[in-house]
């Protein structure tokens, strides 16, 4: 029992090199992600990585599988969660903005970069926007909107905070949050109720003075 422990421990874990990945990954983009490097990130020996994965290509699919898994999928699971109105789906959304769990723009914007020499992560990055505005289209969609009308304000909503992801625009807690209400106002056309405000508020900890 004793050595199976410590054949564990010297080995590492698959998730800790996924880990370790991610971290190069968002320090110093894809080329960082070497199997070598990784190994001395983890304080481990490089056959230890074998263990876990075939090769550096099945650790780099692992990555974008994450993301895939992270971004998309919670994006579109927001977009689909309960609502009473349009501003309060879009609030849901919004969450996606706020809270690093559900959607990590830092992870987004390396993805996006390593984009630029990867024709196969273009592809992906690719098909990943057009499902989460196609998720976004059908939430407008549910709330009344024609197709057409659906698509454009599904695109002004994701495109502009692909944006602020791109320019690596940041804004502190108070600011955003007092944006936060106009920006939904534009998307839906809907003024949001203070109670729908005030649970999305509670949500992310936020007190408006």
């Amino acid at each position: 029992m004793e050595q199976a422990i410590s054949d564990s421990g010297w080995r590492g874990s698959q998730e800790g090199w996924l880990e370790a990945a991610y971290d190069s990954l968002l320090e110093s983009g894809v080329e960082s992600v070497k199997i070598l490097p990784l190994a001395k990130r983890l304080n481990l020996s490089r056959t230890s990585f074998y263990w876990f994965f075939k090769d550096r290509e099945e650790l780099l699919g692992a990555l974008v599988a994450r993301w895939r898994e992270k971004n998309t999928g919670n994006l579109v699971k927001q977009s689909e969660a309960y609502a009473e109105s349009l501003a309060e789906a879009m609030l849901n959304v919004f969450d996606c903005w706020v809270n690093k769990e559900l959607f990590d723009s830092q992870f987004e914007f390396a993805v996006r970069s390593w984009a630029l020499q990867s024709p196969d992560i273009l592809a992906e990055v690719q098909q990943a926007d057009q499902v989460r505005m196609e998720a976004l289209g059908r939430m407008f969609m549910r709330f009344g909107y024609d197709e057409g009308p659906a698509d454009v304000r599904a695109r002004t909503t994701y495109l502009v905070q692909i944006g602020y992801i791109s320019m690596q625009s940041t804004e502190d807690l108070a600011l955003r949050m007092k944006r936060i209400p106009e920006y939904i106002s534009i998307y839906t056309g809907q003024i949001p109720q203070k109670r729908e405000l005030d649970r999305f508020f509670a949500r992310h900890g936020y007190r408006p003075e």
